[in-house]
């Protein structure tokens, strides 16, 4: 068993487990960790729990201490920084007609790196622009290209709904999302309805997906052929949250099924079908 504990660096960012050795730490407790970039210092997402961690594992990297006055100070004096090393950059990227969009800058806790998130269509030489950044703050840069997605999530925004981005407020990580999902949710396949901001599809679109599967299990499929007490139908709508579907029978009228009924009849399309057409 260990102690592990969920710390984000970033707000709203991707939650990382560490080891709490026998710490006492409380949700939003800032905390200094050893990490692969060197001396951090994050905020703890998840409080310490117990856990089974086999030994073949990788390794965790242990929480040093709490925070303290010095370490919140520094934190304080390196937001400055980024501040003014955002600024600079965006002069500098003018300077030298980049195609580049600067989105967010990080200085590292222990003042060893600065990194610049950007985004740009094409590949970009900005190796004259490096040498501007390290000649002014005298530490390692590092350039690091991001995604529409990404951006959208470190910068925010309003979606359609009315909400604030869910990339910016709840999620942590990117899930796949396909045009299937919304077909299969009966959504408009409509660019300009299914995509977020970012011109993405919208991450929500997987939210239900799951669900909608399954519901779509217990109602006869589109094009199915059944048995009503009207005689032999084919299935042409369905309305999934509802639990109906509607029917083409066979001297072109329309018959909806819903409740019980579907059920039943449902039941009966499993082990029925006609390769005769409705109407023929």
């Amino acid at each position: 068993m260990k102690r592990i504990v969920g710390v984000r660096f970033r707000e709203r960012g991707k939650i990382y487990h560490f080891d709490a050795q026998d710490l006492e730490l409380d949700a939003s407790q800032k905390v200094v960790l050893e990490t692969e970039r060197g001396l951090s210092l994050g905020t703890v997402a998840t409080p310490p729990r117990e856990t089974e961690y086999g030994d073949s594992e990788r390794p965790l990297k242990p929480v040093l201490r709490p925070a303290n006055d010095q370490d919140l100070t520094t934190e304080s004096e390196n937001r400055g920084r980024e501040l003014e090393a955002r600024e600079y950059c965006n002069e500098c990227i003018n300077k030298h007609a980049l195609d580049m969009h600067l989105v967010d800058v990080e200085h590292l806790f222990d003042g060893s790196k600065i990194i610049f998130y950007f985004t740009a269509e094409q590949r970009v030489d900005f190796r004259a622009l490096v040498r501007d950044l390290a000649s002014r703050f005298r530490t390692r840069i590092e350039m690091r290209q991001i995604g529409v997605r990404n951006k959208a999530k470190l910068v925010g925004g309003v979606g359609s709904c009315g909400r604030v981005l869910c990339c910016n407020t709840i999620l942590n990580t990117f899930d796949p999302v396909s045009v299937k999902m919304a077909k299969d949710q009966n959504i408009s396949l409509n660019p300009s309805k299914i995509s977020g901001v970012c011109g993405r599809l919208m991450c929500c679109l997987k939210y239900e997906y799951e669900t909608y599967l399954e519901m779509k299990r217990e109602i006869p499929k589109l094009g199915k052929r059944i048995m009503t007490e009207h005689g032999k139908a084919k299935v042409i709508r369905q309305n999934v949250l509802e639990r109906r579907v509607t029917v083409l029978l066979e001297d072109g009228s329309e018959m909806e099924l819903c409740g019980e009924t579907l059920k039943e009849y449902g039941a009966e399309a499993k082990n029925k079908s006609t390769d005769s057409e409705p109407g023929t």
